[in-house]
């Protein structure tokens, strides 16, 4: 679907400050890598975020009582950092031009962690190594002085988690394929959200959680549908020690308390949340993992349909998740399109298992080129606990290949439009009210009995349920059409032959001719 003027519009005014202020850090990054240089931007961004948001609540509780302006409870039941005064920013903006400033840096960050539990081991403690330019630091903090200068409370925090989650977004970019592994794009984070509707009083839980993206637009979804940043429960797990740490801040910088846990074992053999009955599942596990050890965990109990092959984990992910799932639970999780169709190592038989029990709620293939990590072709699965009435034994296909547009030379993104078209399509489907009625739409959509995918061998590819798309007719009868199409075609065929002559011609006349 092409993109609306009004949505170009609107993006380009939202994206105005981040755009100008990624690109002047970036102008700063000399010939710094920027896997390490994107822990050196965010660390500070951070630090400016906490510090704001101490100073403003500061100010408030000094023109009350200045006793209560010294008691760190004060802040943390506002759900604020207690930021000691070597930390607070304008500590460091005095001192930016110094050669000490990133000791000054690295001992803000340790009195942070030392003050704050949740914080500890989070923050990133390496700005004084000879190798980080002092100058650059300088000029860093300088420039992340202006985010948000003059604004206070909630939309100084709006500014900086904007800016936060759109330096994720570029970083990840810059790294290519390692940028991949902390951050899932946006527009396809939105699909999930928009399609699953997280709202208030409920638990959100990422297996497999990176920077935490999914948290963040469902924090953004509730508090979008009149809910609060507190209205929902966030429980997470991540392997990698660096993108957890990420994950912290970038929820952090939001104000949304969560359980993100981490461990280099793992979800599968170290699950941290073991009990857990999530109402929302969000998740983009790494495709294709083929060392994950599946040998090791032959019988475990989540294995519900099937013992998933050692050698790929996608089948691993959609158990675990459906394990972790409450009664009336519902999840949406990133895969590669093989997942759909695979039938080696007995994948295709859990997933014919899957769709007998009537897991499987939606499928949507997704254009190529979305990620930052792979060309891979991807889709989205939706589980569902519990099926709305009337929809018992279907699964609804969506086929969105043909959606998005290119923002980059090789990478695509979903338009607001084509997220509201796929989600109201679903919403539709599921006789959810205000969504309208559901129709199958050739090439797009198409509402699939248990039956049907029997016949197709329990393949999920939507593409081999929506069929083609109707072709608006000409009105042109198919006989005439073919006599003038042919007629055409030996016209122009005549016509290059010709010139295929003269040009040899010309090529004899000049001496080259055979």
């Amino acid at each position: 679907m092409a993109r609306s003027a009004a949505a170009k519009s609107s993006n380009a005014g939202q994206l105005g400050i981040e755009a100008e202020l990624f690109k002047a850090a970036d102008k700063l990054r000399g010939n710094m890598e920027p896997s390490d240089y994107k822990h050196v931007v965010l660390g500070l961004i951070f630090l400016k975020y906490i510090s704001d948001a101490f100073e403003a609540r500061h100010a408030a509780l000094l023109a009350e009582d200045a006793q209560a302006a010294e008691d760190p409870d004060e802040y943390l039941a506002e759900n604020i950092f207690w930021v000691p005064p070597q930390a607070r920013w304008s500590r460091l903006q005095a001192g930016a031009k110094q050669p000490g400033i990133g000791t000054l840096i690295d001992d803000a960050m340790r009195a942070i962690e030392s003050d704050n539990e949740s914080l500890k081991g989070v923050l990133p403690k390496e700005y004084a190594r000879p190798a980080l330019s002092k100058v650059m630091l300088g000029e860093l903090i300088d420039l992340i002085s202006g985010i948000a200068l003059g604004e206070a409370g909630d939309t100084s925090r709006d500014i900086l988690g904007r800016v936060y989650e759109y330096f994720l977004g570029q970083f990840a970019g810059a790294e290519g394929k390692r940028g991949g592994e902390f951050y899932t794009p946006r527009s396809v984070v939105r699909v999930l959200v928009e399609m699953l509707e997280p709202y208030a009083g409920r638990r959100v839980y990422d297996p497999c959680c990176g920077s935490g993206g999914m948290f963040v637009q469902s924090e953004k979804f509730v508090r979008e549908h009149g809910g609060r940043t507190d209205d929902i429960s966030i429980y997470g797990q991540e392997s990698n020690y660096t993108t957890w740490r990420l994950a912290k801040m970038n929820l952090a910088v939001r104000g949304i308390e969560n359980d993100i846990r981490w461990n280099s074992e793992g979800s599968f053999h170290k699950d941290e949340h073991p009990d857990l009955k999530a109402d929302y599942i969000l998740a983009n596990p790494p495709f294709n993992i083929s060392d994950w050890g599946g040998e090791r965990l032959v019988d475990d109990v989540r294995w519900r349909f099937g013992t998933p092959p050692a050698g790929n984990a996608n089948f691993a992910w959609l158990q675990h998740i459906w394990h972790h799932l409450a009664p009336t639970g519902a999840a949406g999780v990133v895969l590669a399109n093989g997942s759909m169709s695979s039938t080696q190592s007995g994948e295709g038989d859990i997933r014919a298992l899957m769709v007998e029990a009537d897991a499987i709620d939606c499928m949507v293939a997704l254009p190529g080129q979305l990620f930052y990590s792979t060309q891979i072709p991807a889709c989205l699965w939706f589980l569902a606990r519990l099926k709305p009435a009337g929809r018992n034994g279907q699964v609804l296909f969506i086929d969105a290949r043909g959606m998005g547009q290119l923002v980059e030379r090789t990478r695509r993104e979903l338009s607001e439009d084509d997220i509201q078209k796929i989600a109201r399509t679903y919403h539709a489907w599921r006789g959810e009210e205000g969504a309208g009625d559901y129709a199958d739409i050739p090439g797009f959509c198409k509402s699939a009995s248990k039956e049907e995918i029997r016949k197709n061998g329990h393949i999920l590819t939507p593409g081999r349920y929506v069929g083609a798309a109707q072709q608006e007719g000409d009105g042109e009868p198919f006989a005439e059409k073919m006599q003038r199409l042919t007629a055409q075609w030996r016209q122009q065929k005549d016509e290059a032959a010709r010139l295929d002559a003269a040009i040899e011609a010309n090529l004899r006349e000049l001496g080259y001719g055979g």
